[in-house]
């Protein structure tokens, strides 16, 4: 008895516990996604490549298992590429399948012929193309291994035409497992020393990094948090590790909680541009960095204690080895106290922004509509400019792993392949995308995508007319005639919705908040996917200014 390449591959992925796949079929995978179907794995298919590697991404990060995306060769890969590389900068696991030429046609200007494996190693932790048909599973085996455990990462697999219908005898095909991670503590000497800085702080802060969401460390963080009893900073995608309404939750006066901490501990949070660099610690402070990778201690900070390990197991000792919350009495605490009354007048600032009446209306009046008609249990993918980075300060989550962004790479069009990514994993619960015009723009057709996989999606676009700022319609006439339009300028007031119900959603519009307000609790009775084209102020012509980037 035979297999052909392609059910090698589909059964190697089945005995991997792979469970979905997204991609999109041509020449030379069509056999290869119908295995995999016939092997009873999901299979989605998208429009454009960039969108399908992003869920692979997504995926990655929700499940913990590597997401695998399929491609066709030479610009499929080089488009999935977005994902790989998304993968790799935020620590995910992904698996990207590519098809290539024949093996007998290379350097013969085979059909998109493309030197595959050698464009994607830099950008991967594993790049090879098995020597032959029965070694699939085997490369397979690499591959997986490779992505998902010690530091995750993303890793590419090379498929010849010749090998996917090619044929093989059973018996010389080896079945492979699935992955079974090892874990390790860190050094108890370490942890000792980590312990008694914690014993010592007068005004400790813990800051929650999406690699403890990763890690799945929710339980072991929500126990320090309780014993130690110090204040907390999750970073955008640590939120929900600890309960954003637990009371020793510092968001709201971040910038004070940096400034004043003597110790900081960093669980799964590197000191990147979401931490301005550590240009906003306390220069006195200590530091204790928990970490799996060990190369990234020491990152632009120096580093006081370093704490190399699982996060989960690594908390676990550090808990143990804390003896009592760092002061006698911390609801009295003047330095919570202090971070309490800033909490308190940020919170009054933000709530007179979500009172602005006007129309059209403002991020915060938009933002505020929305939140309080969403699920606690909500699943929301956030994505553009300002609409991401205004809605990291004002939508909550009691969970982790609820909230989907740009994360580390910073890459416009994630929204839709990570929305339906999460919409998969997440099948009982609602996901809502919020997404800004211009970021919509990138991945708008996978609407289709949705409605064809029966997906009951939530999208809303924040419409501001433009990237960052847009202009209002008699602004941008006026420009235009004089030829000084804003390269930032999109046509005012685009239609989403009328393009969302031509993939067959249910789109609605809203300008004003009512409207805006009837639309989602509209969205969240129906059953498919809905788009909510909102319309809101411009902003008109500014100056854009990326110096906080450096600060």
């Amino acid at each position: 008895m035979s297999l052909s390449g392609a059910q090698v591959i589909a059964k190697a992925l089945k005995q991997q516990g792979v469970s979905v796949v997204f991609g999109i079929v041509g020449i030379p995978v069509v056999d290869v996604a119908e295995a995999i179907q016939a092997e009873g794995i999901k299979f989605i298919s998208f429009r454009n490549e960039q969108s399908c590697s992003y869920a692979a991404s997504a995926w990655g990060f929700l499940t913990g298992q590597p997401g695998v995306c399929l491609v066709v060769s030479g610009p499929g890969v080089v488009h999935a590429l977005a994902g790989v590389v998304n993968s790799q900068v935020n620590l995910w696991p992904l698996v990207l399948i590519g098809g290539s030429c024949e093996t007998t046609l290379e350097g013969a200007g085979a059909f998109q012929e493309c030197q595959q494996v050698e464009m994607c190693r830099p950008y991967t932790k594993f790049s090879a193309r098995p020597q032959r048909i029965e070694l699939i599973p085997t490369v397979l085996q690499s591959a997986t291994r490779h992505a998902a455990l010690g530091r995750p990462g993303a890793a590419y697999i090379d498929l010849p035409a010749d090998f996917i219908q090619g044929s093989v005898d059973t018996s010389a095909v080896p079945s492979i497992g699935p992955l079974r991670p090892v874990f390790a503590q860190a050094d108890p000497a370490a942890i000792r020393e980590a312990a008694m800085l914690l014993a010592n702080a007068r005004s400790p802060l813990i800051i929650v990094g999406k690699g403890a969401a990763y890690a799945r460390a929710e339980t072991a963080v929500r126990a320090l948090v309780e014993k130690y009893q110090a204040p907390f900073l999750p970073t955008p995608m640590g939120k929900g590790v600890v309960p954003d309404s637990h009371k020793r939750n510092a968001s709201s006066a971040r910038s004070s909680a940096l400034r004043t901490a003597d110790v900081v501990l960093l669980l799964g949070a590197r000191v990147n541009w979401i931490l301005h660099f550590g240009k906003r610690f306390n220069p006195q402070a200590k530091i204790i960095q928990v970490d799996v990778h060990a190369e990234e201690m020491g990152t632009n900070v120096t580093i006081d204690v370093a704490l190399q390990g699982h996060l989960p197991l690594v908390v676990e000792q550090l808990t143990a080895a804390i003896v009592e919350p760092f002061t006698a009495a911390p609801d009295t605490n003047e330095y919570v106290c202090a971070l309490h009354e800033h909490a308190q007048a940020n919170g009054a600032k933000q709530a007179a922004k979500y009172a602005d009446a006007q129309v059209p209306m403002t991020y915060h009046r938009a933002f505020y509509e929305i939140k309080q008609r969403l699920p606690t249990d909500v699943v929301l993918v956030s994505e553009g400019a300002n609409t991401m980075d205004i809605a990291r300060t004002v939508f909550d989550f009691e969970e982790p792993r609820r909230r989907l962004d740009c994360a580390t790479f910073a890459n416009m069009g994630v929204g839709m392949g990570f929305a339906i990514a999460a919409q998969l994993h997440y099948a009982n619960q609602r996901v809502v995308a919020i997404v800004g015009d211009s970021a919509f723009g990138f991945s708008a057709m996978e609407i289709e995508t949705a409605v064809r996989s029966r997906l009951p999606l939530v999208v809303i676009v924040i419409n501001n007319n433009g990237i960052y700022f847009g202009l209002d319609a008699a602004e941008y006439e006026r420009l235009e005639a004089q030829g000084t339009l804003p390269t930032t300028a999109l046509l005012p007031d685009i239609r989403y919705e009328l393009v969302a119900e031509a993939c067959g959603a249910r789109g609605l519009l809203a300008t004003t908040p009512e409207e805006l307000g009837k639309a989602v609790d509209s969205a969240m009775e129906h059953d498919g996917v809905t788009l909510i084209n909102c319309l809101i102020r411009p902003g008109g012509y500014q100056k854009l200014d990326f110096a906080w980037m450096a600060k």
